[in-house]
């Protein structure tokens, strides 16, 4: 293999980095040296894909839909994240993994997170330490329908340096070079779809799978292909230098999406009616045997057999015929896996008689007396090296078991340690009480007592899947309130809620007037918590305020329609707005019952700038509980201070180009927060930290810590100088902590 490092640069890369090309001419930034560590949850997103390496023992990978890629690290007893190191962040979403089949230390993926960005083949000579990134012209969707599919990426085990990948929109790709450069394959007897901008279920999948038979002096090949109107399975017997598309099969209704050879050679393909990992509601599984004769081997043949389809596969390579495949979108009675020794003749439903032990990540309990098996389960692996050792992903986490073998209860456990696969919406970290409150995608959030272990729950009563906004009041912290939304903006019984023990037990928020609709049904609305604790205020289509904690409610004089109070952290009669439409900064004197124009000397006239783009955007106005009237806000890429309740504000921060920005503790013998910055600075992007008032900046992260450069949010702690947590979307929270003199 060629030992040359590859040089970036044609013009979709310069798309993909960013701002990098301008960083390698500027001025050094001064940095000071941070410790980076996750916020423990454990998986908490969807992996799509799971591999075992069959060059190395104990060697396997991990890809997931936008959080990048992992190795199990075996003697660490840890998964390892691969991508950290990257700025590029539509890389994250890793559309196919494949190790070297011989080479244990080549490691090669497929990255591009969504359709319309920069997509890339990567290639490490180090097991994923490092990467050379080729930068292609078909396009991916890592994170976009069909992602359950795969693996589109496989390697020729018989001739080094040869891989093939099947593509979304341009056919059978084909590279000779060990992944740098790739062509289509003419003789593939589908030409794909071409460059197509659907979104949802219509997007274009292509090529779902291609797998080489391992057996030693095999040249066979197959591919599956999902598209409609297209041969359902083709196959070489040349390495892919000629195909032709096989007879019978899958029916034309149902498409192939993944497929597993065992050792004897015999191919299987589990087949859905759609891609997934959603909306699917029927599904077959196929064997072909190596003589070219094709069995319909389904499970659950039964005519009212449950709605769903089948998705993951995996053959035992030491025992041919043992074959594990997962249901998908099987809602009633819930997923499964089912277990074959004879080649598909007879099945065993491993569901009755697999338990889980989720004490590693206590969140997938979901508040029940047990963990389901998943959802969306999509990765399946049986070991190369133990057929005793199986894994399987879903939607939230990743199980596996040692004891597949067992004749009786087989236990499977979350296989999680360092994987954070989450996006985070929202993080508050109060004064008093724990650390950290989170805001998440999907699984809701999270009180962190400890930064290192899994919480025991996530945020119930109500169960909202997103967290969209998070509040405490600033003379009592214990005192939360929190927004949220479910999947498709259905909320079964309320939007808001509110804790006074710190987030650990929640009540129901209900904000409406009397003889009128509940105001916030959808999500769309944020609650903050009055200094008092008694007072909240929220943002609903005609701003709401209760003194009661929500016993009852009045409308808010003098604010816009779905204007976004922030409440002083000191003064319970303070509380502060913006109109973006009439450029006005409002501040209340009569704990939130009316608002009015401030004079807001300093400020331009235009407050557009500010405006957040969702629901789900920091909000560029914050309060600093360690004074009356401290308040900073972000106009665009611009930061400004107010120390007066707003009556007159200063610009600070004019070297520095703001995308979020977050107040943590003062240093040692000063009563100024400590500014923190995602941005960029003297053209270097990265996180930052004032390190003299408005004189200087110093760079908190470094170049082995740069995760895509994809925040969401950033919070600053008030109570640990110089602890800035960062909201990521797709790697979970990371909190770094400066180190000094070698020690934190």
């Amino acid at each position: 293999m060629p030992r040359r490092r590859t040089v970036l640069t044609s013009p979709l890369v310069a798309a993909a980095i960013g701002g990098l090309a301008r960083q390698a001419v500027a001025a050094p930034v001064r940095s000071v040296p941070y410790r980076w560590r996750n916020a423990v949850v454990g998986a908490g997103g969807f992996a799509p894909g799971i591999v075992f390496s069959t060059a190395a023992a104990g060697l396997a990978y991990l890809r997931t839909d936008m959080g990048g890629a992992y190795r199990w690290q075996a003697d660490a007893g840890t998964w390892v994240p691969l991508q950290d190191q990257l700025a590029q962040r539509n890389l994250f979403g890793i559309e196919s993994i494949a190790p070297d089949p011989v080479a244990a230390d080549i490691l090669y993926m497929a990255a591009g997170t969504y359709l319309g960005r920069p997509a890339a083949m990567m290639r490490s000579r180090d097991r994923g330490d490092s990467w050379e990134i080729f930068p292609v012209s078909f396009r991916m969707g890592g994170n976009a329908y069909g992602r359950s599919v795969g693996e589109r990426l496989a390697v020729d085990p018989q001739r080094r340096g040869h891989l093939l990948f099947g593509s979304r929109e341009e056919g059978l790709q084909r590279s000779i070079d060990y992944g740098a450069s790739w062509q289509r394959c003419q003789a593939f007897p589908w030409s794909g779809v071409g460059q197509a901008d659907r979104r949802g279920e219509d997007v274009a999948i292509g090529i779902s799978f291609v797998i080489f038979d391992p057996a030693p002096g095999s040249r066979r090949v197959f591919a599956g292909i999902a598209d409609t109107g297209a041969p359902r399975i083709a196959m070489s017997a040349d390495g892919g230098e000629s195909w032709t598309a096989l007879a019978g099969g899958p029916p034309a209704d149902l498409i192939p999406v993944k497929a597993a050879i065992d050792g004897q050679g015999t191919l299987y393909v589990t087949c859905s009616d759609k891609a997934g990992p959603s909306g699917i509601t029927r599904g077959a599984v196929w064997r072909l045997r190596p003589d070219g004769g094709w069995s319909d081997i389904t499970p659950d043949k039964r005519a009212d057999a449950p709605a769903g389809g089948y998705m993951g596969v995996a053959a035992d390579r030491s025992r041919p015929g043992r074959v594990l495949v997962t249901t998908i979108d099987r809602w009633r009675p819930g997923d499964t896996i089912w277990h074959t020794r004879d080649g598909g003749d007879s099945w065993e439903d491993l569901g009755p008689r697999s338990t889980r032990d989720v004490g590693i990540s206590p969140f997938l309990m979901q508040d029940e007396d047990h963990a389901e098996l998943g959802h969306w389960l999509a990765g399946l692996a049986i070991d190369p090296f133990d057929g005793s050792r199986a894994a399987y992903t879903t939607g939230a986490t990743v199980y596996r078991t040692d004891e597949l073998d067992a004749k009786g209860d087989i236990r499977w456990r979350p296989w999680v340690a360092g994987i954070e696969q989450t996006a985070i919406i929202s993080l508050l970290s109060p004064p008093g009480g724990a650390p950290l409150v989170s805001g998440f995608g999907d699984i809701a959030g999270f009180v962190h007592d400890d930064l290192q272990v899994s919480p025991p729950r996530m945020h119930l009563n109500p169960h909202l899947t997103n967290t969209n906004n998070l509040d405490y009041a600033g003379l009592h912290p214990d005192v939360l309130v929190r927004s949220g939304n479910r999947h498709g903006d259905q909320v079964p019984t309320a939007a808001l809620a509110w804790s006074e023990d710190g987030g650990r037990i929640w009540n129901p928020l209900r904000a409406k007037l009397p003889a009128h609709e509940e105001q916030d049904r959808d999500g769309q609305a944020h609650v903050v918590a009055g200094a008092d604790g008694r007072t909240f205020a929220v943002s609903t289509p005609v701003p709401l305020l209760s003194r009661d904690r929500g016993e009852s409610w009045q409308a808010i004089a003098g604010l816009p329609e779905r204007g976004r109070p922030v409440a002083d952290k000191q003064d319970p009669r303070l509380f502060y707005a913006l109109d973006f439409e009439r450029g006005l900064f409002l501040r209340s004197e009569d704990h939130g019952r009316s608002f009015a124009p401030t004079t807001a000397r300093g400020l331009p006239a235009d407050l557009s700038a500010a405006r957040p783009r969702s629901r789900e955007t920091p909000y560029p106005l914050i309060a600093w509980h360690g004074a009356r009237g401290a308040l900073w806000l972000k106009l665009g890429e611009r930061l400004y201070r107010s120390t007066d309740a707003g009556d007159s504000w200063t610009r600070i921060g004019a070297a520095i180009r703001a995308e979020l920005f977050a107040l943590g503790r003062p240093a040692s013998g000063s009563q100024e927060p400590t500014l923190f910055v995602a941005g960029e600075f003297q053209g270097q992007r990265g996180l930052f930290r004032q390190a003299d008032g408005d004189r200087g900046w110093l760079r908190i992260d470094d170049d082995a810590h740069r995760w895509g450069h994809e925040y969401r949010v950033i919070e600053g702690d008030p109570k640990v100088f110089g602890r800035l947590y960062v909201g990521t979307n797709g790697r979970g929270i990371l909190y770094g902590d400066p180190v000094f003199h070698g020690k934190e």
